[in-house]
């Protein structure tokens, strides 16, 4: 087992902290607030050990990047928004999946994710969050 850094320290402590899963980007900025010199390329090979280690556990969605997540929290699904493209935990599981695979096959693990559009982003947007000027138009002439 590799010895523990500073590095991965604040890599484990941005992911136990995370609600979400978070991509290597997202991760980077947040643990840069405890390691400034942090770099992308320690971040993926702090990834790589922790997710070796069974400390965390890569969250794969069709098309994007793995995201990550503490491997230390309960089971859950996702919920990926298809307007800002953020994932976020579902902490309901509709249950037992063996009645939807074949007959004789057993069902040794699940994932879920839905698919919609999150509360910030479904929330009404006013004119000025647009970018729209409140002002009207001056009459035409």
């Amino acid at each position: 087992m590799e010895r523990s850094t500073r590095q991965r320290a604040a890599i484990r402590a941005v992911l136990d902290a995370s609600d979400s899963p978070l991509l290597p980007q997202e991760i980077l900025e947040r643990a840069q607030a405890q390691v400034t010199a942090l770099g992308m390329a320690t971040v993926y090979r702090n990834l790589k050990l922790l997710a070796e280690e069974g400390a965390i556990q890569a969250v794969t969605l069709p098309g994007e990047a793995p995201r990550y997540e503490s491997a230390a929290r309960a089971h859950h699904h996702h919920f990926q928004c298809q307007t800002c493209g953020r994932v976020f935990d579902v902490h309901a599981c509709p249950g037992n999946f063996d009645t939807l695979a074949p007959p004789g096959f057993q069902v040794a693990r699940h994932e879920l994710t839905l698919y919609g559009t999150c509360a910030e982003c479904a929330r009404p947007r006013t004119a000025e969050q647009s970018g729209a000027s409140q002002e009207a138009a001056p009459p035409r002439q």
